[in-house]
Order: C-alpha cells, then structure tokens, then sequence
C-alpha cells in the first residue's frame, strides 16, 4: 500500500494532501519529511524554539522528548509507518506538537526539582495524546455531549445525517493514522471536543487545521490537562470508517460501543 491510497479514506483529512504527494509504496526518507515540512510548516519548532527536523535515530537509548527539545531531531526510523505519520503531524499540527513537547520537558524538570519519580501523571496523558488523540469539533454541542455520554447509537446512528453537516473529526494521534491502515473492532482514539459557530465550518479545510491547531495548542498549555480530560472514542463508529457502520445494529455491540459506568455519568458535563 502507497501513501497516496490512504488519502481518501475517512480520518486521514488532516493530512490527505500529504498522503497524496507519495504514490509509491516505499516511504520517504528522513531528509524527504525534512524538506516536505519545510515547505508546508516551515515555522515548525521543538518546544525549545529549535527548527524541527527528522533524523535518524541515534545510537543507545535516548530520552525521546529531551532529544528532541535539546536538537530540534525528531527521531524518524527508515521506511516506518508509525514514524512518518508523526513527522505527519508535525508538519499538519506544528504549535501542538511544539507545546507538548515542551510541556513534557517543562515537567519533566518540575519533577526532578521535587524529588518526585517517574514520569508523572501529565507526561502520560500526553503522550497517550500524542499516539491517539482526536480533537472532534462541532457546531452542534449536542453531538460532543452524546459522545461523551457513550451515547453512541444517537450520535453516530439516530443523528447521523446531523453529524455530517456540524462535526469534524480530526486526528492527531500519529498511531491511530498507523492503526487505521488496518482496523480492528475495539480500535479507541481520546478525544477532546470542541464546540464551534457554525461559520467555522465554511472555512477552507487549511484554515480550519491551523485554527484547530492553535487552540489545541492553548488547551494543552492554558488549563490542566490530564488522562481524565480525555473521552474515549471508537474510531469504527465514525460513519465512512468501515462499511459495517451502515446498521443500527452495528452500533449495538457493547465489544467496542460501551456505556458510560454509572459511576462516571455525573462527571461528563464538568468535563466538556
């Protein structure tokens, strides 16, 4: 499978104008990655202000995000699939991935000034983000809540029509674009939702990616920001994903749809 045979299916939008310019199997190389986000984000940066570009990666064991804070290199392994969705997203998502890279540092910092091991709650759910996030934006307030609400049936099925025309899903997570090539039933994306006017939903597809970006950017950064901030999401429910979606039925296997615990269903609200 090429790139370019990716760039028509549903969940690829953010990047199926990348997808489209490699129409051979073999994926392109680091310095390929490094000259496309040139071209397309040339203000791209590591959360240090260094200018971002992809590299092999280095001899030994690395800290990841530290190298990348401290070079600008984001480490790119050769013809691999999981690492050219992430140079991807940087080139799609660049003020993002600079304010989590720089989160993780700035963390990763406090932490060691404390005293305090391991990696710490933010820096895991950061990088769950990082691998599988969605941000699902919408002009309708009631489709994030049915969502969120694992309200599945409603909004994928009931308001399908309505999902359509109001809501954008947006991918962010680098492995879910790997995952998606071959999906699988139970196949789960974290979500944040945005509610949008409508108005955003006539802009260009370019324009609305960079918006998206920004104020992912400053939801990261503005607020806390947790493993509780994030919403489950089955990526198969997504009308257009998998022809198996065309049933009412379908969104009826508890496998991949599940409902809300009871336990949880008085904290969605404070949560959107």
């Amino acid at each position: 499978m090429s790139p370019a045979a990716l760039a028509g299916l549903t969940l690829f939008e953010p990047i199926a104008g990348l997808l489209a310019r490699f129409p051979f199997a073999r994926l392109p190389d680091a310095a390929a990655l490094t000259a496309l986000l040139a071209e397309v984000a040339p203000a791209a940066v590591a959360g240090s202000g260094l200018p971002i570009r992809f590299t092999l990666p280095p001899a030994g064991d690395i800290a990841y995000e530290a190298h990348i804070h401290a070079t600008g290199q984001v480490p790119t392994r050769a013809d691999d699939w999981h690492d050219f969705f992430n140079a991807l997203a940087w080139c799609v998502w660049p003020t993002s991935k600079a304010a989590c890279n720089a989160l993780h540092l700035r963390e990763q910092q406090a932490r060691h000034a404390a005293g305090l091991p391991g990696r710490g709650p933010l820096r895991d759910a950061l990088t769950q983000f990082d691998e599988c996030g969605i941000v699902v934006v919408s002009s309708d307030p009631a489709i994030p809540a049915h969502l969120a609400r694992h309200e599945w049936e409603a909004a994928f099925w009931h308001r399908r029509q309505r999902l359509a025309d109001t809501t954008r899903f947006l991918v962010f997570g680098h492995g879910s674009w790997d995952q998606l090539r071959a999906p699988f039933v139970g196949l789960c994306a974290k979500a944040l939702y945005r509610v949008v006017e409508p108005g955003w939903l006539a802009l260009p597809d370019a324009e609305r990616q960079r918006d998206t970006d920004a104020w992912l950017a400053d939801r990261l950064t503005g607020q806390p920001f947790g493993k509780a901030d994030l919403f489950p999401l089955p990526l198969l429910g997504v009308p257009g994903v998998t022809p198996h979606s065309e049933s009412p039925d379908y969104y009826r296997d508890t496998r991949q749809f599940r409902p809300l615990r009871a336990a949880h269903r008085g904290k969605v609200h404070t949560r959107l």
